[in-house]
């Protein structure tokens, strides 16, 4: 399990240091032409565009995981139907939210190329994955979900540096994707009525974890 865990860190961590190694191009070109072109000027998308994915890839490669090795923690705190339905509705959530923001209040872009800056999509959804991985298995470590809000602030981060939007376009875009997944895994477990397989009780003098099977 150990193993695992750390192959999935792993994972993350390459992905950021390689969407790190491509972004430094565009920012020395920047430097080089920085008495040529305005300060508003187009940047290509990036690595960015993989990164908002990360946390939900890591997701799903946990379950799969579990799956293959017969491990239930590895699965996750929720069964494949609740897993399912409340991640497919907090990302339908989120876009919902982003898209319908997008096409009210046409904010323009710091490069200039559209109107659609607020609110960062790309922040919204690595924030709402971030927050169902932390779900599904912060019973199994904190540092899993830690690591999927660490790979989403890398994200948000690297928006903002390729002028896609300005600081409070991602950071609304992080609430965005937070908050929906909460009231995603609420609708979802009304409409499925299943709960999350791991609950911390208190019984006035200490604090134990309910397994359910």
């Amino acid at each position: 399990m150990q193993r695992i865990f750390f192959i999935l860190l792993l994972q993350m961590v390459t992905v950021m240091a390689t969407a790190q190694q491509q972004n430094e191009q565009p920012i020395l070109l920047a430097a080089a032409e920085a008495t040529t072109e305005p300060t508003n000027r187009v940047r290509s998308d990036g690595p960015d565009n993989v990164l908002e994915y990360t946390p939900w890839i890591a997701a799903l490669s946990l379950r799969l995981a579990g799956l293959a090795f017969k491990n239930d923690e590895l699965e996750g705190a929720s069964s494949w139907k609740r897993f399912a339905v409340n991640a497919g509705m907090s990302l339908l959530l989120t876009d919902g939210v982003v898209y319908t923001l997008k096409h009210t209040i046409h904010e323009r872009r710091p490069d200039g190329s559209d109107n659609k800056s607020f609110p960062s999509g790309h922040s919204a959804v690595a924030f709402a994955g971030a927050t169902v991985l932390m779900k599904e298995y912060r019973h199994l470590s904190p540092w899993i979900g830690i690591a999927g809000y660490g790979v989403a602030t890398f994200t948000a981060i690297d928006r903002v540096d390729r002028n896609k939007h300005h600081w409070f376009d991602v950071i609304s875009g992080a609430g965005i994707g937070i908050l929906g997944t909460h009231v995603a895994y609420w609708l979802g477990d009304k409409i499925t009525g299943e709960h999350s397989r791991y609950r911390i009780g208190f019984d006035g003098r200490t604090i134990g974890m309910v397994v359910r099977f």
